[in-house]
């Protein structure tokens, strides 16, 4: 099998639909910024400043594809710059007054997205480390609008993307639970609508409730919020008694205390942090000076 081009797992419709509308909310009305620059054709090269993976180049492409720009890429997506000093990486060629319109939104979202690849990049080095043979997972708390691209930005670094919705998995937290009056309950109702091809996930505050998660039929119990030494004692048991159930750990995990979590029995962690508490890498665009 060849090497696997991540992104094709995007449906083009709906990168067009996201670009379009970034475009729409940048320049609602007048360019401005246009009129001193025109349409003359220029060259911008662009430069990433700070170390990290590079990660969106389907949604850079798509914004000066949008303007009818080309791109021209010198690195592959998800190549890591570090240390780095203004490297250029891509080249982006049109009119001028074009290639100024989409830079900002460009910027914007390259720098986010490698900013999460990067991180999470970082967290699979640290279980890299580890003999554990399990997932790192993001969470579905995104940023509103910009789901698309942060769980991509996972798929580059080599992370899970978790669920991506709703409808992808369904996940009963405690509310789901409380409201229901049992875990039980609330498995079963479930089961009665979800069909044979979606996984049900329970999140589970003590061994005893996973077990009944277990037992109600949940592929997926999350035991949340547990300490390293308590997750390693509840996932072994029921993990004796449930071989085919997934567990997963999650809650106040990061890089300071993730290896302690990779523990046997395990097979997902899932943090918020890969998506919550990425610093965004540096790039810049900058039009070529041509001699005069």
């Amino acid at each position: 099998m060849g090497e696997i081009n991540v992104s094709n797992i995007l449906p083009d419709e709906k990168v067009k639909s996201l670009v379009q509308s970034w475009l729409a909310e940048d320049t609602p009305n007048f360019d401005y910024g246009g009129l001193v620059v025109g349409h003359k054709m220029e060259t911008a090269e662009l430069l990433i400043k700070s170390p990290g993976i590079v990660a969106g180049v389907p949604f850079f492409d798509a914004v000066f594809q949008q303007l009818g720009c080309e791109v021209k890429w010198l690195c592959k997506e998800g190549s890591k710059f570090e240390p780095c000093t203004r490297e250029r990486i891509a080249t982006v060629t049109g009119p001028c007054k074009n290639i100024l319109l989409g830079e900002r939104i460009a910027l914007n979202c390259i720098s986010r997205a490698s900013g999460v690849a990067t991180i999470a990049r970082r967290y699979l080095e640290i279980v890299g480390k580890t003999d554990w043979k399990g997932k790192i997972a993001g969470t579905r708390k995104t940023t509103p609008g910009f789901r698309l691209v942060e769980k991509y930005s996972l798929l580059v670094a080599g992370a899970d993307t978790h669920r991506y919705n709703l409808s992808s998995m369904v996940m009963l937290k405690d509310n789901h639970i409380w409201s229901s009056g049992s875990i039980t309950k609330a498995v079963e109702a479930t089961k009665s609508v979800s069909g044979f091809s979606t996984k049900i996930e329970v999140e589970c505050q003590s061994l005893e409730e996973g077990l009944e998660a277990a037992r109600a039929g949940a592929d997926v119990v999350m035991f949340d919020n547990f300490k390293p030494e308590n997750l390693m004692s509840a996932a072994k048991t029921l993990k004796s008694q449930f071989p085919y159930v997934v567990v997963e750990a999650s809650g106040g995990i990061d890089e300071e205390n993730i290896s302690s979590y990779c523990v046997q029995d395990v097979d997902v962690i899932s943090t918020s942090k890969l998506i919550q508490g990425y610093p965004a890498v540096d790039f810049s665009l900058k039009i070529i000076k041509k001699n005069s």
